[in-house]
């Protein structure tokens, strides 16, 4: 076999197997993502998330799923991308600092019962964990997906949060998981709300 298709298949088997070791340790972080996340909606609160690069397109990738839908037909369910205003976001950046980006539309945009989709493969983010200190503030619950041993935020995270931390270093083999726990997350919601579908 040619060495560029060994190494496009070892991509494969390589994302296989963190996926497989990652299910056991992920499920029930991913639950209790649900759980919050459920709860939240149900009382009228909404969902914010951000993130930086692949991380921004997962939150709006997940905010798209939520508003639109996943995989049934349901109403749209509250979800905001903090990541996709441009104006917001360079005049926050320029006059006033690129890590207030998020913090500062979480302060205006969340409330206490919310919760923050907080995306950032590293866990050092400096924008994601002060949009996670202003979502504290606003006493909304946060959702944290990770990688490696969590960074910075996980020691920000408080026992009503909620730690997705993928165990792996790469950050492509990190987003790869992050973005099957956000279809997870969506999935489940969708039972949760309208329970299992009749097979037809």
């Amino acid at each position: 076999m040619p060495m560029l298709e060994q190494r496009i298949q070892q991509q494969f088997f390589d994302s296989a197997d963190l996926k497989y070791a990652a299910a056991e340790i992920l499920s029930r972080p991913i639950a209790d993502a649900v759980s919050a996340v459920v709860g939240c909606i149900t009382a009228g609160g909404k969902v914010l998330a951000c993130g930086n690069g692949g991380s921004a397109s997962d939150a709006q990738h997940f905010a798209a799923e939520f508003i639109g839908r996943f995989e049934r037909e349901r109403p749209g369910l509250a979800a905001i991308a903090l990541t996709t205003d441009s104006s917001i976001l360079t005049a926050i950046g320029n006059d006033y600092n690129f890590t207030e980006i998020f913090s500062k539309q979480v302060q205006a945009l969340g409330q206490p019962g919310d919760v923050l989709i907080a995306i950032t493969t590293s866990g050092n983010s400096a924008n994601v964990l002060a949009a996670v200190e202003a979502a504290h503030a606003k006493e909304m619950t946060v959702i944290a997906l990770t990688g490696h041993n969590g960074g910075k935020l996980g020691a920000l995270l408080t026992e009503t949060d909620v730690h997705i931390c993928v165990p792996h270093e790469r950050t492509a083999r990190i987003q790869e998981v992050h973005i099957l726990a956000l279809h997870c997350l969506c999935d489940a919601v969708d039972l949760q709300l309208l329970g299992e579908q009749e097979n037809t």
